[in-house]
């Protein structure tokens, strides 16, 4: 596995300091509680199986779940493309839903839609188990002015296309916990 190194603490403080703010915490709790809002007039008759992408929608998903005030199931799945890169690789699973999806309605949740292909394998994958309904929900779309394979649902906010971080989403492993969204200014290593 050719991973990069988790950053140091000054290496991560660095990157901060370097990066510029995208969407505050206000804008990213406002868009949480739209996102809500269009889920439960969607789904809150269907009793959904909500399946969390870890490890970059555990912010995400901690922080909507609470906003769906209606019966749902709850499970998760870990798929990587990064590995602490900044370029995405091939889709490898690693955990799969726990819960079996014959005949039920998943809505994924995810943290990033960026090319669309780790959200296009998890929708392929839960309709071959026999997934009812397919919906996906993703915090950001990436605008990378290029085609997808899929289109989310429920989409929080887009952002440009550089490497972002912050509320589930990492850089080099660090920035996860921050409330707000950054972006990269310039792209450090791979």
């Amino acid at each position: 596995m050719n991973e990069s190194p988790l950053l140091s603490h000054r290496q991560a403080e660095q990157i901060l300091a370097n990066a510029e703010l995208i969407h505050s915490a206000s804008d990213v709790m406002q868009a949480l509680q739209r996102m809500a809002d269009e889920i439960i007039q969607a789904l809150s008759q269907q009793h959904p199986l909500v399946l969390c992408v870890m490890n970059g929608a555990v912010v995400f998903a901690g922080q909507l779940l609470p906003r769906l005030l209606f019966p749902l199931d709850f499970d998760y799945l870990q798929v990587k493309r990064y590995d602490q890169r900044l370029q995405a690789g091939k889709v490898r699973w690693q955990v799969a839903p726990s819960e079996a999806l014959r005949d039920r309605t998943i809505l994924v949740l995810d943290d990033i839609l960026d090319a669309g292909l780790t959200l296009e394998t998890i929708r392929e994958k839960a309709l071959q188990q026999g997934a009812q309904a397919f919906y996906s929900a993703v915090l950001i779309e990436k605008q990378t002015g290029l085609r997808k394979p899929i289109q989310a649902d429920f989409v929080g906010l887009t952002v440009p296309d550089r490497y972002v971080f912050g509320f589930g989403m990492d850089i080099h492993g660090a920035w996860r916990n921050l409330p707000a969204i950054y972006a990269m200014k310039t792209i450090i290593g791979n």
